[in-house]
């Protein structure tokens, strides 16, 4: 399944598999997100799978995010290796 991804204001739904392949379409669409909101909202409750260049990918957002001071949330059960990178993160 390709990588889906839709919006309403800062609420992002992804759907598909997020991999090195369709990396670019993810990278596109949050590329300056922080520049127009303050808030983001990503759900990943309808991600099949992530590689690691996925999770790698919200790592960076989600650095991106404390860096400039702003508000993101993940969502969602739909994703183990997102989570587990995560929960790592937490216990280190």
């Amino acid at each position: 399944m390709d990588l889906k991804i839709s919006n309403c204001n800062n609420f992002f739904k992804i759907k598909g598999i997020l991999n090195r392949n369709n990396l670019e379409v993810f990278q596109n669409e949050f590329k300056n997100i922080f520049e127009k909101v303050n808030n983001l909202t990503i759900s990943i409750q309808d991600i099949e799978s992530m590689d690691r260049y996925g999770v790698n990918a919200f790592v960076s957002l989600h650095n991106e995010a404390i860096q400039k001071n702003k508000n993101l949330s993940i969502i969602g059960i739909g994703c183990k290796e997102l989570y587990n990178h995560f929960k790592a993160e937490n216990a280190a």
